[in-house]
């Protein structure tokens, strides 16, 4: 099977926007942190903190469940197909992220509320999973030679997408509606236009063909099997690789607007303008990056990333905790922070598909993504809120990410300088 241009444009469209379509959802809820938790978690007993630390511990677990999702529909893609196994992943994510939108409320039914949160955001993580691996696997696979660089970052920039997107909806409802309102049911809004958005995710999902690589692997006459050793081993290195990724672009992109209200008593808009300039940044680089990558490799571009949060992490957080500082100075913080993430994240997906053979490549960069994901991005704001409040120390989110990133350098180092320039192993 060749693939033509069309094809090449299918893949793109059908494997970003289920991807769009989850990361808006997570957004939403990251920028909805405090008003969910009023929602859901809040009793007469708990603080406005413990109340925040329990929605991050829902956030977190869904994250916990992607390795779940990213090994059963990772097997079932490497298995029977890329196209059957996303529409499948796309409707239990449409499905499981509507359901948020009409869940009753801690007020409304009592303690079974945070239990059926906690439930869909369960379901949401194991579609969460099995949907990077096959995105990527669909657009690297059918990505022109010396492309996939600039194919795979398209699944970065719809995270980006969908982040402003999610951002940006909470602004305007921010803007729009009163307080009260926006705690009633304006906070219900984001997620129920996942409904609609989904439905048109499925379309192109339908329209989509099934990989030239995948279809030469199914074809051959004794096909072999992935060695589980050399799998594991990949999936290990990759996690190093992705950690510094995982762990500043969920601190810089998603947990930053509780962490500016809760520690520098910043308001709601005031900390969501700060998450759309960082997302701006983020989604400025991605394309450039990857392409960049496809010219002169993955390692020099992602590296150069991840050794720009260890430098400039501390800066750029002292400069938002400065009372003194204008809004530019502040502004340009935040979107240089969210910058430096994108020259990780650019390169990242087609490094990711580089590390594995097509008989393994879906539940391998699946794995290996969904893992770093789960311990660094979705334990980010765990981890960073129960920290200052144990210590007091308001510099946590710049230690995180800095320790997590010089981490991912000694890892990147180890990337040959021409997988750029090779073919995908079947």
């Amino acid at each position: 099977m060749t693939s033509t241009p069309t094809s090449h444009r299918r893949s793109l469209v059908a494997g970003t926007v289920g991807n769009f379509v989850e990361w808006y959802e997570f957004g939403a809820y990251g920028f909805f942190a405090t008003v969910i938790a009023a929602n859901f978690f809040s009793t007469t007993a708990t603080s406005d903190a413990e109340s925040l630390i329990k929605t991050y511990a829902s956030f977190a677990l869904a994250f916990f469940f992607r390795p779940i999702g990213a090994a059963v529909f990772g097997r079932v893609g490497d298995r029977i197909g890329r196209r059957p196994t996303l529409i499948l992943v796309l409707l239990l994510m449409t499905g499981s992220t509507t359901l948020i939108g009409v869940l009753p409320t801690y007020a409304a039914i009592g303690a079974a509320a945070p239990w059926l949160l906690t439930l869909v955001r369960a379901l949401q993580g194991l579609s969460a999973g099995g949907e990077f691996g096959g995105a990527v696997s669909i657009m690297t696979e059918f990505a022109p030679p010396g492309r996939r660089g600039r194919y795979g970052a398209w699944q970065s920039f719809t995270v980006a997408l969908g982040l402003l997107a999610g951002a940006g909806l909470a602004a305007i409802l921010a803007t729009v509606l009163s307080k009260e309102a926006l705690t009633d049911w304006g906070w219900r809004v984001p997620f129920l236009v996942a409904l609609p958005l989904g439905l048109v995710a499925l379309w192109l999902r339908l329209r989509l063909e099934e990989t030239p690589s995948f279809t030469r692997v199914q074809a051959a006459a004794e096909p072999r099997p992935a060695g589980a050793g050399e799998v594991a081993r990949a999936i290990a290195l990759g996690i190093g690789r992705l950690m510094g990724w995982s762990a500043a672009g969920y601190t810089f992109l998603v947990v930053m607007p509780s962490y500016l209200q809760a520690t520098l008593n910043a308001t709601f808009q005031q900390a969501l303008v700060a998450t759309v300039l960082a997302n701006a940044g983020f989604a400025a680089s991605i394309l450039p990056a990857g392409a960049l990558s496809d010219r002169i490799g993955r390692r020099p571009v992602m590296v150069t990333g991840a050794a720009l949060v260890v430098v400039l992490a501390f800066p750029l957080l002292n400069l938002l905790q400065d009372k003194e500082a204008g809004t530019a100075a502040k502004g340009a913080a935040v979107f240089a922070a969210g910058l430096v993430v994108g020259l990780m994240a650019g390169p990242g997906p087609a490094m990711l598909a580089e590390m594995f053979p097509t008989r393994a490549r879906y539940t391998g960069l699946g794995l290996a993504y969904s893992l770093s994901n789960a311990v660094f991005s979705g334990s980010a704001g765990l981890i960073i809120t129960e920290l200052i409040k144990r210590t007091g120390n308001i510099d946590i989110p710049a230690w995180y990410v800095m320790v997590t990133c010089a981490v991912s350098v000694v890892a990147l180092l180890t990337l040959r300088g021409d997988d750029h320039r090779r073919e995908l192993r079947d």
